[in-house]
């Protein structure tokens, strides 16, 4: 089925469109949904690093057999007893394969080491293959590391490691040998995915999106996905989504929540927070008690004749304990019908509250009822 209102208009029209829609809190189809099919896949791949200084992972039974299979390959045999890896070092790759990479185009890999090596500075990755999920290999990696740590040792084992000299780069390190297939250029429809499902703005993205191409050309599936008719002819879907991913959408506002980070203190109060008619007090109370002690050495006094000798007695230790209990007055506030996100963080500010009295005001405003929100504690 073909879209004739699509390309039978100007593309100045189009854009004139595009401009007009300009609206607060409005979002580009592009940052707020992506394609599905796609994606990038992950590569991984195992190999070695040669030409270390004395950094590698010595005597490592792995780092000897892997070393003892490379150098077969060039119909050299020798015994694992006779390889040292003190400047080699097995290492994992891993690579992120972008959607339409075509055969003979670059990938940057990041290396690291699985081994003891201490670091892989001025290392060589030989040859390996990069898989993918399927077991398949889509590149080829090898060429030398970018290391930007540093790690030095002295003889009495003294060490200094500036960053992590154990993981590097290879910029266009991979070489691709197999492209990943899609169906972007076979499927009737194309899918967009929201990056945040929500059925108010599923819905005004098909809006958005049949208001400039025709009707019935977007259909939201759920609160996550729409479904957009694509051109028949492959040439002009590059066009298409061109223009459609510029399409503004107004974004639904987000759901009224409070997120509480237990761990640091760190509280967001969304926009759309609201409190019912309550009424907090807070108040605190400080008990200080200090520990004392009173020593009385006390003396003996004997007389003999004519002379008096003053010895001392055992020291006795008397414990003197000083408990103050102080309370503030309790501070009292007040929440009106509907008060806004502003007026609760000004109110709660306003009688010195920390971040723990502040998470157990609004724990005590929930278990009340009176939190218009989700309160969320990570």
């Amino acid at each position: 089925m073909t879209l004739p209102p699509l390309f039978t208009r100007s593309i100045a029209a189009v854009l004139f469109v595009l401009l007009a829609q300009t609206a607060a809190y409005a979002e580009r189809v592009k940052d707020i949904a992506s394609v599905a099919g796609v994606r990038a896949n992950q590569l991984v791949g195992y190999g070695i690093v040669v030409g270390l200084a004395g950094t590698g992972d010595g005597n490592s039974g792995l780092t000897l057999q892997s070393m003892q299979a490379m150098v077969s390959r060039f119909g050299l045999v020798t015994d694992v007893s006779g390889l040292n890896a003190k400047n080699a070092a097995a290492v994992m790759i891993t690579a992120e394969l972008p959607a339409f990479t075509k055969v003979g185009q670059t990938l940057d890999i990041t290396v690291s080491t699985m081994g003891g090596a201490n670091s892989l500075r001025g290392g060589t990755l030989l040859m390996s293959p990069l898989l993918g999920a399927d077991g398949e290999t889509y590149a080829i990696a090898q060429g030398n590391l970018v290391v930007g740590g540093l790690g030095v040792q002295g003889a009495d084992q003294s060490s200094l490691v500036v960053n992590v000299p154990t993981v590097g780069r290879i910029p266009r390190g991979a070489s691709v040998e197999r492209m990943v297939p899609s169906a972007f250029l076979e499927t009737p429809h194309l899918v967009l995915n929201l990056h945040r499902g929500d059925f108010t703005t599923a819905s005004n993205t098909a809006d958005a999106i049949n208001s400039i191409f025709g009707p019935d050309v977007a259909v939201p599936l759920d609160a996550n996905s729409i479904r957009v008719r694509a051109p028949v002819d492959p040439s002009q879907r590059v066009s298409f989504m061109s223009l459609m991913e510029n399409v503004e959408v107004q974004q639904a506002e987000p759901p009224a929540r409070v997120i509480i980070n237990s761990r640091t203190g760190t509280i967001v109060i969304g926009g759309n927070v609201r409190v019912t008619p309550a009424a907090v007090t807070h108040g605190t109370m400080t008990v200080s008690v200090n520990e004392d002690f009173n020593v009385d050495q006390g003396q003996t006094v004997v007389t003999n004749g004519d002379q008096t000798v003053v010895a001392p007695n055992d020291p006795v230790i008397t414990p003197d304990t000083d408990i103050q209990a102080e309370e503030e007055t309790a501070t009292a506030f007040v929440f009106d019908p509907g008060v806004s996100l502003s007026s609760l963080v000004n109110a709660i500010n306003a009688v010195g509250a920390t971040a723990s009295d502040l998470v157990a005001i609004l724990e005590a405003l929930r278990e009340a009822g009176a939190l218009r929100a989700e309160l969320i504690i990570i």
